[in-house]
């Protein structure tokens, strides 16, 4: 088999069971103890991970089912870190705002303990298809609160948290290379986020220059996955935000394009393209020959099905700047990056995935 991305993919989280959701609130009150908790996460991600191979695809997760969102399970086993008030709001299509809350550095960052490596193992122990495995992006920790997000007695400058903090990924990226995993991908809003007019305006007036922060995170990023293993495919994830169907940020690639798919030290990268907001596909004429793109062009938010005529035509746009042999298929995000998932059913979630994988034998006659 190939190494990944495959033709048909996912980005990671999944729709949580009403039994887990239950049982997050439940053990967060102190009803159900650690391991009783384990094991009702146990008997779901076995569940998730039957649905992802009965859709027929090449690869699964564990649906993100032991964390509570996609980046807060770092919280705890690397000292230094807290959470505060986002800087940002996520927004939908009707003028509603959601605040959230944000990475905090307060301390020097380390790794006391792993954070991925658990639920690795036991994925690795229950799949037949290859185990992916997704962690967030260093940016993550930072960008959210760009102005008083790091305390400067601690790390005076990003550049000094990132040193440290990348250092917290490396350690883990060699044990989960240890271990056997062979797909890591890092989920990254930050850099899709400095597309973004109005964001980079934000940035501007807390102080700091957009430009410069796009260097800085993507030093940061190869600074942890830069050396990873051989045989270690390492794809990255971009979007503009994924929290119970809203959204913090519009703009298409330009304004990354060029520093993103040239100086990224990553393999492949999962682009967000379901909506006008994501831009047209001209950006990818900057993608060197040996990037592999993965299109994400089914929404996970909205719970119409794409059609595959629909989704191939996009397909053949797409290939005009990148050939057709270095393209796949996914959502343009997780269907649930936090706990609450987003307003869609499991049984629209299964019908998107077997789209996907309908949709990338159509057209490239494999998965």
């Amino acid at each position: 088999m190939a190494p990944p991305p495959f033709r048909a993919e996912h980005v990671g989280s999944l729709l949580r069971p009403r039994e887990l959701t239950a049982a997050f609130r439940q053990h967060g009150a102190g009803a159900v103890d650690d391991a009783a908790f384990t094991e009702i996460q146990d008997v779901a991600i076995r569940e998730v991970v039957a649905l992802q191979q009965d859709a027929g695809l090449g690869l699964v997760t564990d649906g993100e089912f032991r964390r509570g969102s996609y980046w807060g399970h770092v919280i705890g086993p690397v000292s230094g870190l807290s959470v505060r008030e986002a800087e940002f709001m996520f927004h939908d299509d009707h003028g509603h705002e959601q605040s959230f809350i944000a990475a905090h550095v307060g301390g020097k960052v380390r790794r006391e303990r792993g954070f991925s490596t658990g639920e690795f193992g036991f994925l690795k122990s229950i799949a037949t298809a290859t185990a992916k495995i997704t962690m967030p992006s260093l940016p993550t920790f930072h960008f959210y609160r760009p102005v008083g997000g790091i305390d400067p007695s601690v790390y005076p400058t990003p550049r000094d948290f990132f040193a440290d903090f990348a250092e917290v990924f490396r350690q883990e990226i060699a044990e989960l290379a240890a271990m056997g995993a062979t797909y890591i991908q890092m989920d990254e809003v930050p850099l899709a986020m400095l597309c973004d007019p109005a964001v980079r305006e934000q940035v501007r007036a807390g102080g700091a220059d957009p430009d410069d922060l796009i260097g800085v995170y993507i030093d940061a990023i190869n600074d942890a996955v830069g050396a990873r293993p051989d045989g270690m495919t390492c794809g990255l994830h971009l979007c503009r935000g994924n929290f119970k169907g809203k959204y913090l940020s519009q703009g298409g690639y330009g304004p990354v394009a060029e520093r993103l798919f040239n100086d990224l030290a990553v393999d492949a990268f999962f682009l967000e393209y379901d909506t006008d907001r994501a831009g047209d596909f001209e950006p990818l004429a900057m993608v060197p020959d040996d990037k592999h793109i993965v299109l994400g062009l089914v929404s996970s938010k909205l719970a119409a099905l794409e059609s595959v005529d629909a989704l191939a035509k996009r397909i053949d746009q797409a290939a005009q700047y990148v050939p057709l042999e270095r393209l796949s298929l996914s959502p343009q995000c997780g269907f649930a990056s936090a706990v609450s998932g987003n307003p869609i059913t499991v049984d629209v979630e299964k019908a998107k995935l077997a789209r996907i994988v309908e949709t990338a034998l159509q057209v490239w006659g494999e998965i």
